[in-house]
């Protein structure tokens, strides 16, 4: 789905990290179910907190969210005045490959990679809300208990040469979320679903076709 001020999706102000989890849960809500729900970087968190407001969900699949944990980021302390005076200058492919290289973590191999494909110039209409968004995940709180009744089957996505702070990530998941596994991607970081879409499709389908499975009662 195209999230608020993607796409062909419109935007209100003020924007609000909770409108995102009403939008996800609301789409889930409006196919027949169980629904698969996949979630990848800040749409992961928007997914994670979906799935208490839907139970309409069949499994979830969230791909290296950027919680905040002990592990921090090695990105700019100034990342969010970069990110804004690019974009008040009209640089918006600028903003971009700054997000993706100093905050995310991807090296440049792969941003080559991923500027060659079709789907560049989308991701740089998108620059707009990167600034906003990345203010969101330093908001929010990871809350554990919210989530030890969960029972959604849930695969936890990882690159494996992906920067700490998101195996820290995905880890505090793990801890979080009962009926949880871990699946490492080798060799991948952020982007696995365009630099190695056949390893990051065989986990995804692989789970999907898996059935239905309780991680509580096997361990």
């Amino acid at each position: 789905m195209d999230r608020r001020g993607r796409g062909r999706s419109g935007d209100v102000e003020p924007y609000t990290l909770d409108r995102e989890y009403e939008d996800v849960a609301a789409v889930v809500d409006s196919i027949p179910g169980p629904v698969n729900l996949l979630g990848h970087s800040y749409g992961a968190i928007c997914s994670l907190e979906a799935s208490l407001k839907t139970s309409n969900l069949g499994k979830l699949i969230l791909y290296e969210p950027p919680l905040s944990t002990n592990v921090k980021k090695n990105s700019p302390p100034d990342a969010l005045d970069r990110m804004n005076s690019y974009l008040h200058a009209g640089e918006d492919e600028k903003t971009l490959l700054f997000f993706l290289q100093e905050v995310v973590g991807i090296p440049q191999k792969e941003i080559r990679m991923l500027r060659i494909l079709p789907s560049w110039p989308s991701r740089v209409a998108l620059a707009h809300t990167l600034p906003r968004e990345e203010a969101s995940i330093e908001s929010y709180i990871l809350k554990p208990e919210r989530f030890s009744n969960m029972a959604t089957p849930t695969l936890l996505l990882l690159g494996g040469d992906s920067p700490p702070f998101f195996r820290a990530a995905i880890e505090a998941l793990k801890r979080s979320i009962p009926n949880s596994r871990i699946a490492v991607m080798p060799e991948q970081r952020h982007a696995a679903m365009d630099t190695a879409p056949k390893v990051f499709l065989r986990e995804v389908i692989g789970f999907i076709k898996e059935s239905p499975w309780n991680i509580g009662m096997m361990e």
